[in-house]
């Protein structure tokens, strides 16, 4: 099916071009010099241009400025800097210009921060203090060291419950990419049963920085339609370091050789929760508790001071055992999707069956990344994975093999301190092949290829703006999508800012739909933005309001609407691009480090309204996964004298809307979920070892949080009234571990 460009895409497109070609446009006379201080030393960043004119440059880190103008004859050449007085002198254009020396005064009272475009992004790493370091990931109460996890604490997020992923401003988890080193990751959690959470495969010392995008992201990446969670893997260590640990989840060992210019990282680790599920209260029968391990190995060089390639391969194997409900247990068997043979067998099996699940999982990329005399840079990734998983549900195998190999290559010309180019593509091929016994089997391969281009400008200190445009193809499903996609922020003082941004955001249909051997075209959703930021003293305030809307979802067109998740798709069911909604919120951060000395804390609030309708949803409703109001207050506090940090953290959202077939569609909502999580680590040296003893505990006063419910059916296929909730594998959790290294973290990392 090929997909024509709408207008409002043409329209972008427009202005897009209009902003491009207003950077670049033909200029007659040269006009170049210097920008000096006081002391007569070169001042770096300021903007140099003609008063009442478009035309003007940025001076390099000597001070020296160049452009071109048409302009001639009289004119006023001026300098702009927020940290000096601006300067300006008279100037008479009859040809090239040379030698002019501009002399500025500083400004103490007005320096700040270069801007830096925030909106619907908040980045994570040790060289941006906005919001999050990777070592806040570790000492977070109730993120369990778990990156994906922590997240669920920032505004944007849902609490997931049972189920996987980053459920993102109104967008289910197969809407959220996950990338590492710009390359995405296919499965990116360990796999378990159906209706059990499990964690996802990065620890958060694999990087260097974490940049969170609930929205607005940009151009080098698509096939998400609410976000992105881009992990970016560390360079080269500070120095050899050697770490053993033993939880009650299993025991794991690394180590780094450091060389002048290279790395070597090996890792390992054994993973039996028999002592985890020992002490805990489960709600579902683990016959066979979790048991696997694996192991990573990753090779780093810098061939130059500007240059460096990175080689990780990393594997898994995971195998676990447990009785859970019955999904298809009284189910509808009027129910037109339900009504194949096979589904018709596993109503058959009981209202709990047992489910086994073998998982193998390997995963390897490869970068390079260089840069040339501090003015074009390239970047080029690839990369393999495979998970190979085998199940069985009750007496029937379900055997599932995924794959995924792409390849990315940019290149950014950095034209001068105010401009510069960034132009890349990438490549995908991927598949899934499923198969059911000896009832069914089920495949497809995707490929796609996609070439961006986005352009960053900083006309003034005070004001970056970034256009962008993605082009995709879908060989697949046959479809051609163009998506442009701007941001920009203004400096309002010297630590506040605002942000907007919006763009236009492609993707495939869900798997399960493709399985099914069904090509409906590319879903759409458009995002508009706005934030304002404040940043002083180790303090930080955001305010973000955002609207997001839906077109061309996918629509399953039959009258008889199923619950159950895990419903079978296949090749009769009859869908389009039909579906249609919209999400819009308003989102609160902040984070306060330097009123209390050793404590830090932050609070996230999000509120939300959204609506769609999709999938087998007969109307437009609010979906089972989101709670209009969350809320998270995260609180550590470092005791120097006892070598102990303390972390607390609250967690609460309001009903979520769920299924009662007595009542108006998902007009239901579950009782209020609430969680109180803490976390204790003590830190103590044995010698050249470096340890933490750390003791967590989830849920501490044991909430029976609900999630939804299933009801029964009888053999009329109407339902009978009673129900169970859908609850997690665990109410409450206790966690206990040490690790000992002979890398030691500072006192104020905590």
């Amino acid at each position: 099916m090929k997909r024509n460009i709408s207008d409002r895409s043409l329209r972008s497109l427009l202005l897009l071009a209009l902003l491009f070609g207003a950077t670049g446009s033909y200029a007659q006379y040269k006009i170049s010099g210097t920008v000096v201080n006081e002391k007569d030393k070169p001042v770096k960043g300021v903007n140099v241009y003609l008063d009442n004119t478009l035309d003007g440059g940025t001076t390099d880190s000597l001070g020296i400025f160049r452009f071109t103008t048409t302009e001639k004859g009289n004119q006023t050449i001026v300098a702009s800097e927020v940290s000096h007085e601006n300067a300006g002198m008279p100037i008479v254009i009859t040809g090239d210009m040379s030698g002019i020396v501009l002399h500025m005064k500083s400004n103490k009272a007005h320096e700040m921060d270069a801007v830096v475009i925030t909106a619907g992004s908040i980045e994570a790493n040790d060289n941006n203090k906005t919001v999050l370091r990777p070592l806040d990931i570790v000492t977070t109460a109730g993120a369990n060291a778990d990156v994906v996890k922590a997240m669920e604490t920032l505004p944007g997020t849902q609490q997931t419950g049972p189920d996987n992923g980053l459920f993102v401003r109104g967008g289910d988890a197969n809407e959220a990419a996950i990338l590492v080193d710009e390359i995405v990751v296919q499965n990116a959690f360990i796999s378990g049963p159906p209706g059990v959470a499990t964690r996802s495969r990065f620890g958060a010392f694999q990087f260097q920085g974490v940049s969170f995008s609930s929205g607005g992201y940009s151009a080098k990446y698509g096939q998400a339609l609410s976000g992105i969670l881009e992990l970016n893997s560390t360079d080269l260590p500070d120095k050899s370091t050697v770490n053993l640990g033993i939880n009650m989840a299993g025991v794991y060992a690394s180590g780094t050789k450091k060389w002048k210019n290279s790395s070597f990282d090996v890792g390992a680790n054994y993973n039996n929760l028999t002592p985890f599920y020992g002490l805990a209260t489960t709600n579902f029968k683990f016959y066979k508790v979790p048991v696997g391990g694996g192991g990573n190995m990753r090779y780093a060089w810098k061939p130059n001071k500007d240059g460096i390639l990175k080689i990780s391969v990393n594997g898994s194997y995971m195998e676990s055992g447990i009785a859970i409900p019955n999904s298809f247990s009284g189910i509808d068997t009027n129910s037109v999707i339900n009504s194949n043979p096979f589904a018709k067998k596993f109503s058959d099996m009981g209202d709990t069956v047992n489910f086994v699940t073998k998982d193998q999982y390997y995963f390897t990329t490869v970068s390079y990344k260089q840069m040339w005399k501090a003015k074009y840079s390239l970047y080029t990734a690839a990369s393999y994975s495979l998970d190979q998983t085998n199940n069985s549900f009750g007496t029937i195998p379900i055997n599932e093999t995924d794959h995924r190999g792409q390849f990315r290559i940019e290149g950014k010309d950095y034209f001068n301190n105010s401009v510069n180019l960034l132009v890349g593509t990438e490549m995908q091929a991927f598949g899934i092949s499923k198969d059911y016994d000896t009832y069914f089997k089920q495949s497809f391969v995707e490929t796609q290829v996609a070439g961006y281009a986005e352009l960053e400008w900083t006309p003034v200190n005070r004001l970056a703006i970034r256009p962008g445009v993605r082009y995709e193809h879908s060989g697949l499903l046959n479809t051609d999508d163009v998506a442009p996609r701007i941001s920009m922020a203004y400096k309002t003082g010297i630590h506040s800012q605002v942000s907007l941004a919006s763009g236009i955001f492609y993707q495939d249909a869900d798997n399960k739909y493709l399985l099914a051997g069904l090509k409906p075209g590319q879903q759409e959703a458009i995002h508009y933005i706005a934030n304002w930021q404040y940043v002083k003293s180790d303090r930080t305030l955001r305010i973000e309001g955002y609207y997001k809307d839906y077109a061309s979802l996918i629509r399953e067109l039959y009258n008889v609407y199923d619950p159950n998740s895990y419903r079978f798709i296949t090749d009769t069911t009859t869908v389009n691009n039909s579906g249609h909604g919209y999400a819009q919120g308003l989102e609160l951060f902040w984070r306060d480090k330097k009123t209390v000395k050793n404590l830090d804390y932050w609070v996230s609030y999000s509120y939300i309204n959204t609506k769609r309708l999709y999938e087998n949803y007969p109307v437009s409703a609010t979906p089972t996964y989101i709670a209009d109001h969350n809320l998270n207050i995260v609180s550590k506090y470092f005791v120097e004298k006892w070598h102990t940090n303390f972390s607390a953290t609250y967690s609460f959202a309001t009903g979520r809307p769920y299924f009662n077939p007595n009542s108006a569609f998902l007009s239901d909502r579950t009782p209020a979920y609430n969680n109180v999580a803490v976390a204790v680590a003590y830190l103590h040296s044995f010698g050249k070892w470096f340890s933490v003893f750390y003791l967590s505990i989830d849920n501490i006063t044991n909430q029976h949080n609900i999630f939804g419910y299933r009801y029964s059916y009888g053999a009329n296929g109407l339902a009978t009234g009673e129900r169970t909730p859908i609850v997690p594998a665990l109410y409450r959790t206790v966690f206990f571990g040490v690790n000992f290294s002979l890398t030691q973290f500072k006192k104020d990392e905590l």
